[in-house]
Parts: C-alpha cells; sequence; structure tokens
C-alpha cells in the first residue's frame, strides 16, 4: 500500500485546486495510452532494436499493468466518502430511525451545519420525508427532544425576494443531494445548487443561481433576539443570536460571514410578521435576519464564522480558520483530510460495501459530540465562554452531551482513539462543577440535568483507571458525593432524586420517585464508580462510603418474580406486577430491560438469580419473549415502544439504552457464544447507512459508539474498570491506530457472516481464551488473532478466569 500514497497525494493536491478525481483518472489514462503507442511505434520504426525491445517487453507491460492499477486505485473510494450523513434522517415524534439531521462538520467541532426541513424551532430540524428545504443552519442540536441553540441560517432565493421561511422553502430531490461529513451538495427544483464544507468553528458555503436569474441570500434569525449588521463596501454581515434553552444570562451566538461577489442591494427583516427593511444597514429585535441581492446568475461563495465570547472573536476566527481559503474546494480538501486521517485510524479490511458504508457513517456519527466549546486567542491559547456562569474562563470545554446515554460506549470509544482530549475534558468536567455547583449530566450548552444517574463520575473512574490523569481525584470525588448526597434544582440527574431513600432504605422508594428502580441501579453503579476511584487513589473515606452503596442493587431483586422491581417507603413489593410494564418504577423500559443494568458486579446478579443456568435461561427469554408492549404509566405508546416492537427480537430493545450491553452478558456465565451470534445478528438486522439507519434515538454518538466497538470485536460493559468484553468482529481485518503511533490489529480469519463464532483466540502470540481483553493491550498495541467458524466452541471461555471483571466471586 505505501507504493499508492504518492499518487494519493498528488490526487487530494489536485482536488485542492479544483481539479476533480475523475479529470486527474481521465489525464493518467490519455497518458498512459500515449505512452504506449509510443512504445509499439518505436518497435516497427527501429527495427534494428527490436530485439532489445522484446526483451524489454515483459518489463513495459509490467510497468503498464502498473500504471492502470495506480489508476484504478486512485478511482477507490477515499474512507470519507463512506459515511453518509443521511443515516437515521428519516424520524419523526413517533418513530425515530435515529433522529439525526445531516450534519456537515469536523470531529467535535464547535459548530456542525445542515440542511434545514423543518419550521423554525422544531426538534426535528430535517426528515427525509420532507419535500422542500427552507435553510442551510448552523446548528448544535443533539436531540430532537431538546431543540437547538446559537441557530442562524442562509437560504439562496431566486425571482422575487422572500423572506419567510414557508414562503422561501424550495422543492428538492435525494437525487440531487451528496451528505458527506465533508461536504453537503443540493440542487433545488429551481435550480439554485448550495455547497457546503465545514471548519471547527465555521463553515464555506456556495450559492450558484441559474444564468440570468435574480440572486438573492436570505439570513435567518431564527427565534430570538438577534442583531445584524451590514457591510457594503467590504462584503460582510455581522451580527449575533440568542436562542436557546439552556443558556446562561448574556449569551450571544456572535457570527461574522464575508462573500466573494458584491453587493447590489441589501436590507434587513424580522421573522415575526415577515416584515422587509430595505436598504436598512443595522437592526436588532426578535428574530431579526438580513437579505443580500446579487448579480443575476451569480456564484456566490460565503464564509462564516461564530464566536460565544465576541464579535471580536468570529472575527478572528475567521482569520484563523477560513481566510486562507479562497475557493470552496480548499475547504473541503482540508475537511476530507481531516475525516480520512480519523477514518483511517480504524481501517477495515474485507467485508462488504454495505457494511463498510454502515461502519463509517456511524464513527462519523461517534465522533461529532461532545461539541467543542473553546476557542483560540490571538496567541493561539484556549479561552471560553462559559455556559455555566456566564463568565471567560481560560483553559477547555465541552458541551452538548447526555452522559446517561454515552458513559456506557462513545466515552469508552474516546478513551481508545482520543485520550488526550479525553484528559482535557475530564478536567472540563471539574471546572463545569465549580461553575455552576454541580457536575454536568446532560449539557446543552448549559447543565440541563436530564434522565437518570450521576453518570460523569463513570468518565471520570474510567479515564484514571485507564491512565488518563490530568485531573485531581480528590476534587472529582468531594464533586461527586456533593451530588450523591443532594437533589439539584433541574432534572432528574442534577443530583440525586430520592437520595436520602436510598441511603436509609437501601433503594429509592416508589411513587416518591418515579423511575425509582432504575435510579437505585444506576446509583449503584456509580458508587461504584466513585469506590473505583476512591481506592485507586487511596482514598480511603470515600472507599468506605462508595463501598457500603454500590451493592443496593440487590434491594430491588425479587426472587419470586425473578425481576428487579419497584418498592414501596415500607419495604413493599409494588402490587399487580407485569415485566411487560413500561414506566413506573422504570424509566423508558420495563422489568425485561432493566433487569441488567448491574454493569459492575454480573457475578452478584448471577448469584442473585440462582447461578449461570437460570441466568443464562433469563437471558435467552429476553429473546424468545413476545415484543408485547403495556403502555403502563406513560398511558400512550412512545416511540421507544414502537422501535421495540418493529425490532421483532422479543423484549430485547436495542433502540435504547438500559438494555444495549445485555447481549454481553452470556460471556459472565459460560456460553460466550451466545454473545457472538447476538452482536452479529444486532449489527446486521439493526443497522444499516441509510435513511432508516438505527433501531432507535442515536443519542450523541452512543448507538454508533455501540457499533463501532461491536464491529471491532468488543464492547465496554462497565466502564470504571480496564475491562472491554469481547463479542464478534464483524470484518476480516480492523488496524486501530491509537494516538501514540501503535497500532491494535483484530484479525479473524474465516471471518463471515456465517463464520461469527470464535473457535480460538490468540493475543500477540500467546492463547488467549478469556472473554476479556485490557484496555492496555489495546493501546500498547498488538494483534488479536481469532479463528472463526460457524459452530459454537462451547469449551472455549467458560473457566472462572475468562470471565470478565465483577466484584462478587464466583
Amino acid at each position: 500500500m505505501s507504493t499508492l500514497l504518492p499518487n494519493r497525494r498528488k490526487w487530494l493536491l489536485n482536488v485542492s485546486i479544483g481539479v476533480s478525481e475523475a479529470a486527474v483518472i481521465k489525464k493518467n489514462k490519455r497518458q498512459m495510452a500515449v505512452t504506449a503507442l509510443q512504445g509499439v511505434y518505436s518497435k516497427s520504426r527501429h527495427h534494428a532494436m527490436q530485439i532489445p525491445r522484446i526483451r524489454n517487453a515483459r518489463r513495459f507491460f509490467t510497468g503498464l499493468l502498473c500504471s492502470f492499477s495506480l489508476a484504478t486505485a486512485a478511482q477507490q473510494k477515499e474512507l470519507v466518502a463512506y459515511a453518509n450523513t443521511l443515516q437515521g434522517t428519516n424520524s419523526e415524534f413517533s418513530l425515530s430511525n435515529g433522529n439525526t439531521h445531516p450534519s456537515t462538520a469536523l470531529p467535535f467541532g464547535m459548530h456542525a451545519w445542515s440542511a434545514q426541513t423543518g419550521k423554525n424551532g422544531d426538534g426535528w430540524k430535517y426528515q427525509y420525508k420532507a419535500t422542500t428545504i427552507r435553510g442551510f443552519q448552523q446548528t448544535h442540536q443533539c436531540s430532537p427532544w431538546v431543540g437547538d441553540y446559537a441557530v442562524f441560517s442562509l437560504m439562496p432565493v431566486t425571482g422575487k425576494l422572500t423572506v419567510g421561511e414557508e414562503e422561501r422553502a424550495t422543492a428538492f430531490s435525494h437525487a440531487d443531494e451528496i451528505a458527506r461529513p465533508d461536504y453537503y451538495k443540493v440542487t433545488f427544483a429551481n435550480k439554485i445548487t448550495t455547497e457546503l464544507s465545514p471548519t471547527e468553528r465555521g463553515a464555506h458555503l456556495r450559492f450558484s443561481f441559474p444564468a440570468k436569474q435574480p440572486a438573492y441570500i436570505v439570513l435567518d434569525g431564527y427565534d430570538a433576539l438577534s442583531g445584524v449588521q451590514i457591510f457594503p463596501s467590504e462584503r460582510k454581515i455581522t451580527g449575533y443570536v440568542t436562542n436557546g434553552r439552556f443558556i446562561p444570562k448574556g449569551f450571544r451566538n456572535y457570527f461574522v460571514i464575508v462573500f466573494d461577489q458584491p453587493f447590489e442591494a441589501s436590507g434587513a427583516w424580522e421573522n415575526t410578521n415577515n416584515r422587509i427593511f430595505a436598504d436598512t444597514l443595522s437592526a436588532e429585535g426578535k428574530g431579526v435576519g438580513a437579505f443580500i441581492r446579487f448579480k443575476n446568475g451569480a456564484v456566490v461563495q460565503a464564509r462564516v464564522a461564530s464566536s460565544y465570547i465576541s464579535a471580536q472573536q468570529a472575527e478572528l476566527t475567521w482569520q484563523q480558520e477560513l481566510k486562507s481559503f479562497t475557493r470552496l474546494e480548499q475547504t473541503r480538501a482540508a475537511a476530507a483530510r481531516i475525516w480520512n486521517t480519523l477514518f483511517g485510524r480504524v481501517l477495515v479490511e474485507g467485508g462488504t460495501e454495505k457494511d463498510k458504508a454502515t461502519f463509517y457513517s456511524c464513527l462519523f456519527r461517534a465522533n461529532l459530540f461532545s461539541h467543542t466549546f473553546f476557542e483560540y486567542n490571538s496567541k493561539g491559547e484556549p479561552y471560553y465562554f462559559s455556559p455555566y456562569d456566564g463568565k471567560i474562563h481560560n483553559g477547555y470545554m465541552y458541551t452538548d452531551n447526555g452522559f446517561w446515554d454515552t458513559f456506557r460506549a462513545q466515552f469508552p470509544l474516546n478513551t481508545i482513539l482520543h485520550p488526550t482530549m479525553e484528559g482535557r475534558y475530564m478536567q472540563a468536567l471539574l471546572d463545569a462543577q465549580q461553575q455552576c455547583g454541580w457536575l454536568p449530566a446532560w449539557s446543552f450548552p448549559g447543565e440541563t440535568g436530564g434522565m437518570l444517574g450521576n453518570h460523569a463520575i463513570s468518565l471520570l473512574a474510567d479515564a484514571w483507571v485507564k491512565g488518563i490523569r490530568t485531573f485531581n481525584p480528590k476534587q472529582a470525588l468531594d464533586a461527586y458525593f456533593h451530588e450523591a448526597m443532594n437533589k439539584g434544582p433541574w432534572g432528574g440527574a442534577n443530583g440525586r432524586a430520592g437520595w436520602k431513600e436510598y441511603y436509609q432504605l437501601g433503594y429509592v422508594s416508589f411513587p416518591e420517585s418515579h423511575g425509582s428502580t432504575s435510579q437505585t441501579l444506576e446509583y449503584a453503579y456509580d458508587d461504584f464508580c466513585g469506590y473505583q476511584l476512591a481506592k485507586l487513589t487511596g482514598n480511603d473515606f470515600y472507599q468506605y462510603v462508595f463501598g457500603r452503596t454500590m451493592y443496593n442493587y440487590k434491594n430491588q431483586y425479587d426472587s419470586l418474580t425473578g425481576f428487579m422491581r419497584g418498592r414501596k417507603l415500607d419495604g413493599a413489593w409494588l402490587e399487580n406486577f407485569d415485566p411487560y410494564e413500561w414506566g413506573g418504577p422504570y424509566t423508558e423500559g420495563n422489568a425485561w430491560h432493566w433487569q441488567w443494568s448491574v454493569f459492575h458486579d454480573v457475578q452478584g446478579l448471577i448469584n442473585l438469580m440462582g447461578g449461570n443456568t437460570p441466568f443464562i435461561t433469563k437471558l435467552d427469554s429476553v429473546f424468545s419473549a413476545p415484543n408485547k408492549v403495556n403502555v403502563g404509566a406513560y398511558k400512550q405508546t412512545i416511540h421507544e415502544m414502537t422501535e421495540m416492537v418493529n425490532a421483532n427480537m422479543g423484549q430485547y430493545a436495542h433502540g435504547n439504552q438500559p438494555v444495549q450491553h445485555m447481549i454481553y452478558l452470556y460471556n459472565y456465565a459460560g456460553q460466550p457464544w451466545k454473545t457472538q451470534a447476538h452482536v452479529r445478528n444486532v449489527m446486521t438486522r439493526l443497522y444499516n447507512a441509510g435513511e432508516n439507519g438505527y433501531p432507535g434515538d442515536e443519542d450523541q454518538g452512543q448507538m454508533s459508539s455501540w457499533y463501532v466497538m461491536s464491529a471491532m470485536g468488543f464492547y465496554s460493559v462497565c466502564p470504571g474498570t480496564d475491562q472491554y468484553v469481547i463479542g464478534s468482529p464483524l470484518f476480516p481485518k480492523m488496524t486501530v491506530t491509537l494516538e501514540n503511533g501503535k497500532r491494535f490489529v483484530v484479525e479473524a480469519r474465516n471471518n463471515s457472516p456465517e463464520n461469527v463464532y470464535i473457535q480460538s483466540a490468540v493475543l500477540n502470540g500467546k492463547p488467549w481464551p478469556h472473554n476479556w481483553l485490557r484496555h492496555a493491550d489495546i493501546v500498547n498495541g498488538g494483534v488479536l488473532l481469532l479463528e472463526m467458524g460457524n459452530k459454537p466452541a462451547t469449551g472455549r471461555g467458560i473457566t472462572n478466569e475468562d470471565k470478565p471483571f465483577s466484584l462478587s466471586s464466583r
């Protein structure tokens, strides 16, 4: 492969100066054809040289074939081309196939950009079934359920100037759409073409209007206070927007937009009544925006940058990120290089093109959240406007992530691929706690308190145990202790709902706290993470405090029914138990789903349930039980219920987080081959790269990270330990290149859709019978060699030593 690198560099260079790949290939083929003809002509013309020429014919044709091989290689897909940003966009309130939008962004960028089909303020900003687009938005949305913030949009308009979002909406077809991480393009029915490529804190857009047709660009200020200033002589618009639900006082997103074509006319407008203020160069108010008219048939480039700090910082960021890119092709080439480099660090070989598309589409989404929230000053130093206290601080900050979703796989994946960023993130968590009084649970960009649990401690403990030690562990434990002993003013995950009962009774009671059983289970896991961090850092006090409560999960188990159940204040079980009933003591699930949330002590759960045989039987029953739903306390069918039914895998509800680790638990009970079969089945049946690509909400990269890690061949059942549980890798070979330059290779010989079972394993030349890998095994580099087959290897991975970590003895 090393012989292809010069050719690839030449190809990238050509792209960066605006020459298409097809043109380069065509040129190469013409040159090779001319060279071949010249060689033949020489042989016929110089008869005396004919014998030497024949002697060198083999070398000549070998070289010719090599040249054609290089041309063919140039036609191979860039890795970024596999990623489809439309994956999961065919979603709505009642059914999620991902609840995504086609983000055009860099990894963990501060802003993303997306085509907008929905109304301003609608959580479903882009729906695949829509037939019109009304704008191209700067976006930060991590879930339609929380909306968006810091949004403004640009929209090209031809014919009569129309500013209102309904009136300007223009028809399009997916056949005329390209949606990649580095590049989005759409041609409307009216023949306007929009192209878009990202930088970390900005974007480069190009609007191509049909010949001789009027050319307008409309800036929409979205749904809150905004302001614009127009500078015709500089071909520039500056301004700010303030929209968002979870923002501190004084929050503004400042933007600067520089166009490459002169203005023929301009003005302001407001989107409440769609009033136009022609020739106005400055305006402020609710939903204030701007419009620019260019010459008929213009091709207009717009380079945009934004800042949460100041208008001056927005200008500086524009200089830092966009000034040198005078043509969109340059911005696109730079974005493509970044994504290709990242994707090349997780390089798959073999497998189908469909599987590669799904894998790299998921890897794209696994590397979008959390968003960077810091900027660089004129000295190149990071600083940020805090979404927690509204003040300026030095250092790094990250936002837009719900840890209830992402502690499970997205952050563990980061510890492998992005340990430097992960280290900065851990300190940012503690900085956020100092700024608002609480550890973040779901920031967007400020704290929302969404969902349940105190999973910042999971991130901190997981980082520490994996050697990422950029923070003060005593400070982290103090912050967690405060979190665990109080209830905050925001949502269910801000502090602890039911914390008094949890400590006094050993469980959270119902109906005093809805979701009580789920809360007990997740609090116990979080307390294990606190215990683990304390133990690793020699903190006896916190080790004692959290060591007492990390077994509280046992208090929710009812041996008569064999399920985790809700309990009252007096200790009695809730009446009329139905394991199919959603809600009440369970959050977004039922007893079938929440049975397994004992990440840190699966062996303890096995012991509670009577041993390996009943435990395996119950795991099997999740798939054999009918996929029926009792809506219970929800009183209506919610989308998570519909997604479980549609998956048609019994009560296995992969579309939501509580049960996603469950299929890996066979490894703890002596039947790892069932994990291997189920993992491959879920990857194959429930994921694809298309608009219906996910079996539920993608949730800030968690569902994608589940797929990416599972395709690698292992999964993080218990973050806060240094182990990953082995499954069944999807590809014959995968090479993970670490930040330290070392490589970890998973090679699965004889791998195929039928050969999903591990027959034998060798790690770095030594037999590996275990069902787990250590973090060090990966980041230190090495080779995991697996022999795959179509029948279970029932004698492998069944001893106690082969089972992954659990607190309890076996």
